[in-house]
């Protein structure tokens, strides 16, 4: 199941065609949507982070009644508690300072469609008073305004976290989650959905090679397979999204072999700490692998296994002339790989040697 990107008059472009899957978690989920969907009340989704809660809201909308209305999203995690109100609900010109001009809110923006509210959780106390009044009546207030504002929004919001337990806290409205919650949708984590996995994967294989030029998509080998259906996706979709774009970028040939979970793989902090430089942490290192009993042999065998390593100068001054110019030629690649963000055209370049002199390097260090 898969959709096209779409994008309203209001909001930024939704993208849909990351609503994949065939597990029996994933399909009783998009089941409850399309059931719910026609039924012109507020639903709450309820999910882990990068389980595709906007997503589901905006398959929720586009089923619905209001499809060809706006579909408006406000994440309420990206403002402060002062921003909230004005955002949803607009202000008149001089309410505050600097409001120059009227604003209209995103429930002016959503009439007759739906309004999404991501981590609904975070709108403060006195904003949820608001938002429970248009629920209940269908009009409220500007910012600074005395006339009321009438409007026909339906309501789906969202949050990772327990609502019920900050009901309990006093932190949210017990009103208001009655009213939004006529429905309440569970999106599976990824872990639970048997299958998907490599679905999902080869679906993201597929477009970031078609972005990066690639003549063929790069297959999962056996063991990058089983690494990828092994692991326990904390982030979910978004997190395998990136998982499965580095993989793909990273691999020189038609096979992917190695999953790498963490970009942070490098040898030194690029964050270095107060005081401790950049030729402080070469030179750490250095007494670190004399301490630890480390040789040229280990360094050796480093390069031989291909390990992804910056040499310090007192490691390439004890290695034969041929190994050191290997080390220096990996670690340029890398970096002018790096610095042109893996356009391989524009790394050339910088390099000063052809596009296939570039591929050949790359072959060569196993890149």
């Amino acid at each position: 199941m898969a959709y096209t990107d779409s994008m309203d008059n209001n909001t930024a472009p939704v993208s849909m065609s990351e609503a994949l899957g065939q597990s029996e978690a994933f399909l009783n989920f998009q089941d409850q949507i399309s059931r719910v969907a026609p039924i012109d009340r507020p639903v709450l989704i309820l999910g882990e982070r990068g389980t595709g809660k906007e997503l589901a809201s905006a398959r929720l909308h586009f089923l619905s009644r209001r499809w060809q209305k706006p579909f408006v999203t406000l994440n309420c995690a990206a403002l402060t508690a002062t921003l909230i109100e004005s955002e949803l609900f607009g202000y008149e010109k001089g309410a505050f300072t600097g409001a120059g001009t009227r604003r209209i809110g995103r429930f002016e923006q959503a009439d007759g469609g739906t309004l999404f509210l991501d981590e609904i959780g975070n709108i403060p106390m006195e904003v949820q008073e608001k938002i429970l009044r248009v629920v209940e009546y269908g009009r409220f207030e500007r910012v600074g305004a005395v006339n009321p504002v009438h409007t026909d929004v339906r309501i789906v919001g969202a949050a990772n976290v327990d609502l019920a337990q900050m009901v309990r806290a006093g932190l949210f409205k017990q009103d208001l989650l009655d009213r939004l919650s006529f429905e309440v949708i569970y999106v599976p984590p990824l872990r639970v959905r048997n299958g998907d996995v490599m679905l999902l994967a080869n679906h993201f294989a597929g477009r970031i090679a078609f972005e990066l030029g690639f003549d063929q998509v790069p297959e999962f080998g056996k063991k990058a397979a089983h690494d990828l259906e092994a692991h326990g996706w904390p982030g979910n979709v978004r997190e395998l999204k990136n998982v499965v774009e580095r993989a793909v970028y990273k691999t020189n040939g038609p096979v992917i072999t190695r999953i790498d979970f963490s970009p942070f793989s490098s040898p030194f902090d690029p964050l270095p700490g107060p005081g401790t430089s950049s030729i402080e942490q070469v030179e750490n290192r250095t007494a670190a692998l004399s301490a630890d009993g480390k040789s040229i042999r280990d360094t050796e065998k480093r390069l031989g296994t291909h390990e992804e390593a910056v040499l310090t100068l007192a490691e390439l001054s004890g290695l034969p002339l041929k190994k050191a110019v290997f080390a220096l030629e990996r670690f340029r690649l890398s970096q002018a790989l790096t610095a042109a963000r893996f356009n391989q055209k524009e790394a050339a370049a910088n390099l000063g040697i052809s596009y296939d002199q570039l591929r050949g390097l790359k072959k060569k260090h196993g890149m």
